[in-house]
């Protein structure tokens, strides 16, 4: 009796292990995606939701992930960090997702971090660049499906480097607020690796939402630095570069470097000269020298522009890195569970040692959760097939060159860099067509 006792606990422990690693798999995915649908940053939150919806489509009307059919909840971050976390709390307890890809805003990624553990959710930080989300913390559930902000500062430090090797002075001129700050930071302490001497001739910080720049421009007109440096992004980028235009500030002998002009050129159109240095924030773009004929690429363009008239941002693509990078996990947390429906658990640990690609070069996951992802870097240049700046002398900057390592911190890693990088084959320029 005794060993029969024994065998059916045996039996019933092993029962109960296959019970907590096997997930009754579910009627439909629910997942919730935050996105600015109102203020300054929808011009990209809107198309974010916009690629969202096809991408989801087209994976839906291919069986699903592992079978079963997505179905998102939208949040509108422009309604404030305190809200949208309330409503990032109900879809969560009253709805039952189980996988948020949150958030645009590095603030609000930094608050739904910490929450995301606390509620056992999955959430893919889908567009946030803050380095410090995870340098500064080790999270389970929480991963970023694209670069941060040291790799996107690095790589336009290399491609301004390459570009005009031999200038003297630099003003900056970004928005009042932690990215604004942290990224001017990352890029002067990189910038001094190569040019210790480099002097900074102003430093201005005007506040978010600013309506007016002709402070800033008036100093810039009379400073007549060789370089300056914006990393704003959605309305206030696109309000300094008309008024910049208007004050014809880049007609004078100065090389301007907006890392975020990407998601502007369209908007912009004759507003934005040739010759400014324009960054992608990561490894895609419409006319990318590597993937602009991809079969799949050019269907998501045409799809995108049936559905918005418009090409696609780079807020469009980071939303296709979180939905592929998501069903790679799920996929590769199936394999790995026998077939089997995983846990939460499972599918954010898959997701720390995957590769995936969506429409430019892969990017690969590390232990930290953080994405490894190149850098496209161009010229802007006018041209006759489109109305609106288009980028030239792009050059693709491999992530593993300027991503901070696991465990360090970004700026001072940054001052580690050898300025031999430089010389290194992969910095490459590629004309446009």
């Amino acid at each position: 009796m005794k060993k029969i006792n024994q065998i059916l606990s045996a039996a019933m422990l092993s029962c109960l292990a296959m019970a907590s690693s096997a997930q009754t798999k579910p009627a439909e995915l629910k997942i919730g995606i935050t996105t600015f649908l109102s203020g300054p940053a929808s011009v990209f939150g809107v198309p974010a939701k916009a690629a969202a919806e096809i991408l989801i489509d087209d994976i839906n009307s291919q069986g699903g992930i592992g079978g079963v059919k997505l179905s998102a909840t939208y949040i509108d971050e422009g309604v404030g960090a305190d809200k949208m976390l309330s409503e990032y709390r109900r879809v969560v307890q009253e709805q039952g997702v189980k996988t948020m890809i949150s958030a645009i805003s590095s603030g609000n990624c930094n608050t739904v971090a910490p929450v995301a553990e606390d509620l056992k959710v999955l959430n893919i930080a889908w567009d946030c660049g803050t380095e410090k989300l995870l340098e500064e913390k080790r999270y389970q559930y929480v991963v970023r499906t694209q670069g941060n902000a040291t790799t996107e500062m690095v790589a336009t430090v290399l491609y301004l480097l390459k570009t005009k090797p031999e200038f003297e002075t630099i003003a900056v001129v970004n928005q009042d607020y932690a990215w604004g700050r942290d990224s001017w930071e990352i890029f002067i302490n990189t910038l001094r690796v190569f040019k210790p001497n480099v002097k900074v001739v102003a430093e201005m910080f005007p506040k978010m939402g600013a309506a007016d720049f002709s402070t800033e421009l008036s100093r810039l007109q009379a400073l007549k630095p060789d370089v300056v440096l914006n990393t704003s992004w959605g309305g206030d980028l696109d309000t300094f570069v008309r008024q910049a235009s208007q004050r014809g500030v880049f007609s004078q002998n100065t090389l301007f470097v907006l890392p975020l002009l990407e998601s502007s050129l369209e908007r912009l159109g004759a507003a934005v000269p040739a010759g400014v240095i324009a960054g992608a924030r990561g490894d895609h773009y419409f006319l990318h020298p590597d993937t602009k004929n991809d079969p799949k690429h050019k269907a998501f363009i045409e799809k995108f522009r049936a559905k918005t008239n418009a090409y696609p941002i780079y807020s469009t693509y980071h939303m296709a890195q979180a939905l592929v990078g998501l069903k790679t996990g799920y996929e590769k947390a199936i394999k790995a569970n026998g077939g089997k429906w995983p846990t939460t658990e499972q599918v954010a640990e898959a997701m720390r040692t995957m590769e995936f690609k969506a429409f430019g070069h892969p990017v690969r996951m590390r232990a930290d959760g953080q994405g490894l992802e190149d850098q496209l870097l161009g010229l802007t240049k006018r041209v006759p097939e489109f109305p609106f700046a288009v980028m030239d002398k792009m050059m693709i900057v491999p992530a593993e060159m300027v991503t901070t390592p696991v465990g360090q911190k970004s700026p001072e890693w940054v001052k580690t860099i050898k300025p031999a990088i430089l010389q290194n084959p992969n910095l490459k320029m590629v004309d446009y067509k």
